[in-house]
């Protein structure tokens, strides 16, 4: 084996004796039914898209073909790329030329990625695994052959440290010790060799928080609430707005919110949904607001009062058409959104967008 993967020259020159080894060409009969057991364990009990990135020249990849599963191989030399499609021919089988580290594949397009002695000649492993986990379908599983080789002067990658990798990205692993087994290698060996087998956690249900909020309307103006000790944009001017709480309809919890936080008791039939607007915070955290429209003015209304001081420093009336920069971005695309007429949109922010509108920033509101 050689560490140096920046040419595809090396690997090229060593395809023509590449399947010697034992363990590669798999030509004796034990070895080869040795393999084909482990596999048999490691790789679904029905048809499944394996895809084998390093195949070299597809030993492995023709024993998953050849137990029905339907597989793809990757690597980056084309000798071996070359050989392995003749190895592989007639079993419908796919072989591409491409690097393992970028497989030139669509992301949750596999049900098994099996990699054999590769990862630990690879920089920066953590991002690999990651880019290699989102090839899979949810609950897939990776299936990594490495070891720990030489005595004197090892090289490779020990199994402790490949679970510590690995564990963050799947729902349960296992290792299984390979040494023992002389079988799988036409000889006895005496260094670290094991298979890491990993399921990544079935699909969850998309789930996100729901909250509200109030434009309520004087003329031409909207109220906006100046947050403060909320931990969160405080400093910064918002609609009067709430989570909507477990077993409560958007307009219940409008209603609730509007009591608690500015004192009007309002009626259902006195506020009107008229927008909903998707958004995600720079963290990546998703939620979806229902914004309800409703008026005050009225000779012999009722005017709001700041019921949570501790909460909001401040009450005020600003122009629809002029409002002010100080405002949280998310509730000022609400309110732009629901200006220009749009009842459905979304606000979807980028990891480095600021949660204070940003006058010159990107305009992240995208109508639907």
């Amino acid at each position: 084996m050689c560490a140096d993967t920046s040419t595809t020259a090396y690997w090229d020159a060593a395809a023509a004796d590449f399947d010697n080894e034992p363990d590669h060409g798999l030509r004796d009969l034990a070895v080869r039914e040795a393999w084909a057991a482990r596999l048999r364990g490691w790789l679904p009990g029905r048809a499944a898209d394996v895809l084998d990135l390093g195949c070299g020249t597809g030993s492995l990849a023709l024993l998953a073909a050849e137990r029905g599963h339907r597989v793809t191989g990757v690597d980056r030399s084309p000798r071996m790329v070359e050989l392995a499609r003749a190895k592989l021919a007639g079993t419908g089988a796919t072989v591409l030329v491409g690097d393992a580290a970028e497989p030139p594949v669509g992301e949750g397009s596999f049900d098994v990625v099996l990699v054999r002695h590769l990862l630990w000649m690879l920089p920066d492993r953590q991002a690999v695994l990651r880019r290699w986990a989102r090839l899979l379908r949810p609950g897939g599983r990776l299936v990594l052959i490495e070891g720990r080789w030489g005595e004197s002067d090892p090289v490779g990658l020990p199994a402790a440290e490949l679970s510590a990798l690995v564990g963050p990205l799947t729902e349960r692993l296992s290792v299984e010790q390979l040494a023992p087994d002389a079988a799988l290698w036409g000889r006895a060996v005496r260094d670290e060799r094991y298979a890491l087998v990993a399921d990544l956690a079935p699909a969850r249900r998309h789930a996100e928080i729901v909250d509200v909020h109030l434009i309520l309307r004087r003329g031409d103006e909207v109220l906006l609430a100046r947050r403060a000790n909320t931990g969160y944009a405080d400093g910064l001017l918002h609609a009067p707005s709430g989570h909507v709480e477990d077993g409560e309809d958007v307009r219940t919890a409008m209603l609730r919110e509007t009591a608690e936080e500015i004192g009007l008791t309002l009626g259902p039939d006195e506020v009107r949904a008229v927008l909903v607007l998707q958004h995600k915070a720079p963290t990546g955290a998703a939620r979806t607001g229902w914004f309800f429209e409703a008026e005050v003015g009225h000779e012999g209304g009722q005017e709001p009062v700041n019921r949570e001081p501790e909460k909001c420093s401040e009450l005020g009336w600003f122009p629809l058409d002029a409002l002010p920069d100080d405002m949280v971005a998310y509730c000022r695309a609400g309110l732009e959104a629901y200006r220009a007429g749009h009842g459905f949109a979304l606000h979807w922010h980028e990891p480095d967008d600021p949660i204070p509108y940003a006058p010159e920033g990107p305009d992240r509101l995208t109508p639907l």
